[in-house]
């Protein structure tokens, strides 16, 4: 398949694999966080339509489904897929408002056959697309009248971008690239975060139990999924702004991440 193909050629990461290990450990409290999540963004989930684009580890499908919406959700990566159908399976298993497919939201024909949902969700995806303009433009046939998307895109940086582009490509080319880059994050990042920790009298573990409150993830499988991320691509958030703003929708919600690395979240509806 076209995904593997590009994870053999070092041309993508092989996102599905990462989610596959993060469903081995995950809790009833990480997915009660992703609950609280999406709550938080989009309200009452329940009855609505719920397209999740690029699934992952199905986590957030599976938040919206429990919270009463009707789920459909897809992904360009088998194993991704594969993820969302065992939670499934797990939690809601016959369940005909639940369908699970595999998919690209860059194939114009296979969008253009879903129909219309009153929620549009894509959490860091779309910018691993390889196509982000494409892709996020392909994401808006798919909203109903007065639906809203919630989409998270990286944050772009002068030179940063840069560096992480670099970082991304390599790690993906070998092996040994994975293991020098993995190794050397995660020793840097526990000492970089223990000594902020204690510089400020704070329990350097608090950091690592507090992070799954955060849509209910991983901070290890995280930071595998930010460090093999590829392809990899950011915006401005007045990029953003303006390319919704241009094709009909209006600013709901915003989180931006400010100078850093990490994604702006947006929520946007759209305007008939």
């Amino acid at each position: 398949m076209a995904w593997q193909n590009e994870v053999t050629d070092g041309k993508r990461f092989e996102f599905g694999s990462n989610w596959k290990s993060f469903l081995e450990n995950i809790s009833e409290e990480q997915i009660e966080c992703s609950k609280i999540k999406l709550q938080e963004w989009l309200g009452d989930l329940k009855g609505k339509t719920f397209l999740d684009i690029g699934s992952g580890s199905g986590l957030h499908s599976l938040a919206a489904r429990m919270l009463g919406a009707k789920v459909y959700s897809f992904d360009f990566d088998m194993q991704s897929v594969e993820c969302t159908k065992y939670l499934k399976e797990c939690y809601f298993p016959d369940d005909d408002d639940w369908q699970i497919e595999q998919g690209s939201i860059l194939d114009n024909n296979y969008i253009n056959s879903l129909g219309k949902f009153d929620i549009v969700y894509s959490w860091g995806v779309l910018h691993h697309t390889g196509f982000m303009w494409n892709a996020l433009s392909n994401s808006l046939n798919v909203i109903n009248n007065d639906g809203i998307t919630y989409i998270s895109i990286y944050n772009t940086q002068t030179y940063w971008t840069k560096y992480w582009t670099f970082v991304k490509k390599t790690y993906n080319i070998s092996l040994v690239m994975k293991c020098l880059w993995k190794y050397f994050y995660i020793i840097f990042n526990t000492f970089k975060g223990a000594i902020k920790d204690l510089l400020l009298l704070k329990s350097p573990f608090k950091r690592y139990k507090e992070y799954k409150k955060q849509r209910g993830m991983s901070i290890y499988y995280d930071l595998i999924d930010w460090l093999g991320g590829y392809p990899f691509e950011t915006a401005k958030p007045e990029e953003i702004f303006y390319f919704y703003k241009q094709n009909g929708f209006q600013l709901d919600k915003l989180y931006t991440a400010g100078g850093g690395m990490a994604c702006n979240e947006f929520v946007f509806k759209k305007i008939t």
